[in-house]
């Protein structure tokens, strides 16, 4: 089943906000790519190094999630604060989508006291339990933990719905299976987005994943398995939003699979040999975001002025959170021994 054999279909408003929420993610992650080589490259660097990942103002690795914004965009739309998200290390796409606090994630990201983890965590480990937002380093990782964030409403019947967002490479890991299965058999309020970039870090999906379709690995797992075969904010919309629904109707979890494109490397300072040639430049001339605003202005919900505006707005917002990230402090050395350890009292 693809997403276009839905019947949700997104009212102007809410295409209007995908759209700007997309401009807004584009332009953090547009934005972050520039900013993360700052003092990586020679001449400010060690001699002889080509590259320096520990140095400049946003140290350690940094994966970025452009080209992957519908995906973010069409299913945050239908989620509630109480909901929760649960992502990868390619996910500042869903915070900015869930709400996360653009000017703390920010701060996060370069190591500053301000950060959503006071600069401890980095990009990888964001947490902003006001929107009930996670997202964690380590492939497939998030999957059992919003089974268990399901499990924990199914308890406290409160309606609400674990989201867990993740690359098609995760579905081979053995933690996406225990987690569907558990979350199968137990009907569990959850909703498993999984992006299909076409990459395991460097790796090609057919080199690696033994099914063409994520989706129909659902199956197994007694639950409905969900195509989104084009990068479309509205198909996304569509697909997630039913499966949203049935989470909250008590009727158990979904897969949905959405295609998406990677327009970065894995990571930044990945040279990309295992890319063909010309490939990144196919999937910027094909690029989702620009096929959706030529959509809405086709459809007559926006016009020239009003993307350029959209744009601008999106632009100023994220400068001003890469400022405060920018001027804030980092975390005192003392602050190394805090907030590490659980501390507990007795009775």
């Amino acid at each position: 089943m693809t997403g276009t054999e839905h019947g949700m279909s997104p009212k102007a408003e809410q295409r209007l906000w995908m759209f700007q929420t997309m401009c807004v993610i584009r332009q953090f992650e547009d934005t972050l790519a520039l900013a993360y080589f700052e003092g990586k490259l020679p001449p400010k660097i060690q001699p002889k190094l080509a590259f320096d990942i520990g140095a400049g103002p946003i140290p350690g690795e940094m994966h970025l999630s452009a080209g992957q914004e519908a995906a973010a965009a069409g299913a945050c739309i239908h989620l509630r604060r109480e909901d929760s998200v649960w992502g990868t290390h390619r996910a500042h796409h869903f915070a900015i989508a869930k709400g996360v606090d653009l000017e703390r994630m920010a701060a996060e990201i370069f190591g500053k006291v301000t950060g959503l983890g006071r600069g401890k965590g980095g990009h990888m480990h964001l947490f902003d339990p006001a929107v009930n937002f996670a997202c964690t380093g380590i492939v497939g990782a998030g999957i059992p933990q919003a089974v268990g964030a399901a499990l924990a409403y199914r308890k406290l019947g409160n309606g609400a719905v674990a989201l867990a967002e993740f690359g098609e490479g995760a579905s081979n890991q053995g933690s996406f299976h225990e987690a569907l299965n558990m979350a199968g058999l137990w009907k569990l309020p959850c909703v498993f987005v999984c992006q299909d970039n076409n990459y395991g870090i460097s790796v090609n999906k057919a080199s690696s994943t033994a099914v063409e379709s994520i989706a129909t690995r659902a199956a197994g797992y007694n639950m409905p398995g969900v195509r989104v075969p084009e990068n479309d904010a509205d198909q996304v919309f569509a697909a997630v939003g039913e499966a949203v629904a049935r989470a909250r109707a008590g009727h158990g979890p979904t897969l949905v699979e959405v295609k998406v494109d990677r327009l970065y490397g894995h990571f930044q300072g990945d040279p990309e040999p295992y890319r063909p040639k010309g490939e990144v430049e196919v999937l910027r001339k094909k690029d989702a975001l620009k096929a959706y605003e030529a959509r809405l202005k086709a459809d007559g919900l926006l016009d020239d002025a009003g993307a350029d505006e959209v744009r601008a707005r999106a632009k100023s917002r994220v400068e001003a959170a890469i400022a405060f990230a920018r001027q804030s402090e980092y975390p005192a050395a003392a602050e190394a021994l805090q907030h590490v350890f659980v501390e507990t009292t007795s009775a």
